[in-house]
């Protein structure tokens, strides 16, 4: 059986512009043909987890039939009650799958869990959102299809962007008027070139081509050189070129069938400091983490008074959400020390911002601040990719 990963080669995109003209058809005549973007679902879904990855299809329906279960049970449940012990149990039962594949690697000498799949962590961050805004009252009906559209929607279902279900039904009930379609489709069309420009050019060239000659050369001079600052600024390009470029085929996929899914990138290396940064990289996910972790975190904190200092709560905030940002991306030290320094570096951030607000007369504030704070903002993203990438790792402990 065929398998193509998402967005990876030229047929995976010819099968693409096939299924989705129907689609853009009957938009354009005012219909939304759910029956057929079910069916363009499944087999986008059997391209992706068919052949040697039939496993992992399997998985991802038992993961579907898991989540949806509690997902509506815990639905039915908040309509008569409201029990925090309930909910904090449901949250804890949805992450469970995600957690079990992301600790197994750790105490397994790196095997992989038989329970995992592509997208699952993107999948729990649509299921965890659902059981939160069910809680907080905020989603009031839900129905079979439309969730089961919301969560396998197939253009982002391996690396998101990260979608919320109030948004996504809005799209799901209704079809764009023509002159709003149309300016979808050109921006969707727009997105789908870009990406091909930012993954199969700019990526490559930095990824494929560039990043192993200075790999090479970092590992045989061995120790800091300036081929380790070449990795560095070379994998940060790689890394923002192949990630954003993927983001935008799902996003311009999403607005040819005539859903708004969210950008997720926001030119990030004109960030003036590392809070703007996570303003405008991977947005969906910050901004998921922003909400359902590190607000609810302070609230909690500031309803239960554990802590007085509003400066220290934050701060004690932006520690648990990069912790856990940093097992989220895996169970080893370069991971947990990236989440660790990014927390430090928003702590800096806030404090040198409230320093500046009190000096403001004295502190010069001009062009020449505003391009120095973006260069310092970069260099301070991209030492980060660095130890992100886990190449200090193999440099140091494992190239001997």
């Amino acid at each position: 059986m065929l398998n193509l990963q998402p967005y990876q080669n030229p047929t995976y995109f010819g099968y693409l512009a096939v299924a989705l003209l129907p689609i853009m058809i009957g938009i354009l005549y005012g219909r939304r043909f759910r029956w057929y973007e079910t069916l363009v679902t499944l087999a986008f879904l059997v391209l992706t987890f068919g052949g040697d990855k039939w496993w992992q299809g399997l998985m991802l329906i038992c993961y579907i039939i898991y989540e949806m279960i509690l997902t509506f049970s815990y639905f039915n449940y908040r309509k008569k009650k409201n029990s925090g012990v309930i909910f904090v149990l449901a949250v804890i039962l949805s992450i469970l799958p995600l957690v079990i594949v992301k600790i197994t690697p750790a105490i397994d000498a790196g095997k992989e869990s038989i329970i995992g799949f592509l997208g699952i962590s993107y999948l729990t961050f649509k299921t965890v959102g659902m059981i939160m805004e069910i809680r907080d009252g905020i989603i009031k009906e839900l129905g079979l299809w439309e969730t089961l559209h919301f969560l396998l929607f197939f253009p982002t279902i391996s690396s998101g962007p990260i979608d919320r279900f109030r948004r996504f039904k809005k799209d799901y009930d209704a079809v764009p008027e023509r002159d709003k379609y149309l300016s979808l489709l050109e921006k969707g069309v727009h997105y789908i070139f870009l990406g091909f420009l930012y993954k199969f050019l700019l990526a490559y060239f930095w990824g494929s081509y560039l990043l192993p000659i200075v790999r090479i050369h970092a590992l045989g001079h061995g120790g800091i050189s300036w081929w380790l600052v070449a990795y560095t600024y070379v994998y940060s390009m790689d890394l923002f070129f192949d990630f954003a470029g993927y983001s935008l085929f799902a996003v311009g996929t999403s607005y040819i069938m005539g859903y708004e899914t969210p950008m997720n990138f926001n030119q990030p290396f004109k960030s003036k400091n590392i809070k703007d940064f996570w303003n405008r990289w991977h947005m969906t996910l910050s901004f998921w983490f922003r909400d359902y972790i590190y607000m609810r975190l302070v609230f909690f904190m500031m309803k239960n008074k554990l802590v007085k200092s509003r400066i220290a709560m934050a701060n004690i905030g932006y520690l648990t959400l990069f912790l856990i940002m940093g097992f989220w991306h895996g169970v080893t030290w370069y991971y947990i020390v990236y989440g660790i320094f990014h927390a430090c570096a928003i702590i800096i951030n806030d404090a040198w911002l409230r320093f500046k607000k009190k000096h403001r007369k004295s502190i010069p504030s001009n062009k020449f601040t505003e391009y120095f704070a973006m260069f310092l903002t970069f260099n301070v993203v991209c030492f980060s990719f660095l130890i992100f990438s886990g190449f200090l790792n193999e440099l140091f402990f494992m190239n001997k």
